[in-house]
């Protein structure tokens, strides 16, 4: 069983950043929309798609601690890639509403996290997901995503905690991914290790997040030099 109050409070930040992300989309014209992301080969309407179809899809993680069963996100990577398609074909208002439809039936799913758990923890292709972190996941989603806009909004006006959760989520898929040995240190005294840890990286945690998740390494310092990185 997870701490109620805990549980609530990272749900209240998920709905904080989730309506931030809603009203940027909402100031996007349906030419806007259909321009490039900074998620390579995706438009705007693409990332909101892929959002809107991660919000109920993780919801089967819950379903997973809950009950003990495993499940598959996706039956394919190609139904995948058909249903963002899909969803990215919408009318502006239809995707927006589908968004903020799949944010929501996320934070009500997550209520039955309070109760009894079959298992603490899931296997999410590879990485190992506490069923703590399951909102703290959808957390990173929803930000490292709202950055890909390319708006006028960065990660850098995520609240603290959000900015936290998303950097965890990058260095859990680049130690997956086995990217070279990095301590990450953040200008507010975070560290974060990946691998053997041998090169040195400095940053404030919303340039690490963009370095990690989208390789731009223009704010990066390390002790030698800049890494190429896994792709996300």
């Amino acid at each position: 069983m997870i701490n109620t109050a805990r549980l609530h409070s990272d749900l209240s930040r998920l709905t904080r950043e989730t309506a931030s992300m809603s009203a940027t989309v909402r100031a996007l014209s349906t030419e806007e929309l259909t321009a490039d992301s900074l998620c390579e080969g995706w438009s705007r309407a693409h990332v909101i798609a892929h959002l809107a179809s991660n919000g109920r899809t993780l919801v089967k993680l819950v379903d997973w601690v809950t009950s003990g069963e495993p499940q598959k996100l996706y039956a394919s990577q190609e139904a995948r890639n058909a249903e963002i398609d899909e969803l990215a074909a919408l009318p502006s208002e239809e995707l927006l509403a589908a968004f903020e439809e799949s944010a929501s039936y996320f934070a009500q799913e997550c209520e039955r996290l309070t109760g009894k758990l079959a298992v603490e923890e899931v296997d999410l292709h590879g990485k190992i997901i506490p069923a703590a972190s399951i909102v703290a996941l959808r957390t990173a989603e929803v930000v490292i995503h709202h950055h890909d806009l390319n708006s006028v909004w960065t990660i850098a006006e995520a609240e603290p905690d959000s900015q936290e959760e998303a950097l965890e989520a990058a260095v859990r898929t680049m130690r997956f991914k086995d990217a070279p040995g990095m301590t990450l240190l953040g200008n507010d005294g975070g560290e974060w290790v990946i691998g053997d840890g041998s090169l040195t990286v400095r940053a404030d945690r919303a340039h690490l997040i963009d370095w990690l998740a989208r390789g731009n390494s223009q704010n990066i310092e390390a002790d030698g030099p800049i890494p190429q990185l896994p792709t996300w």
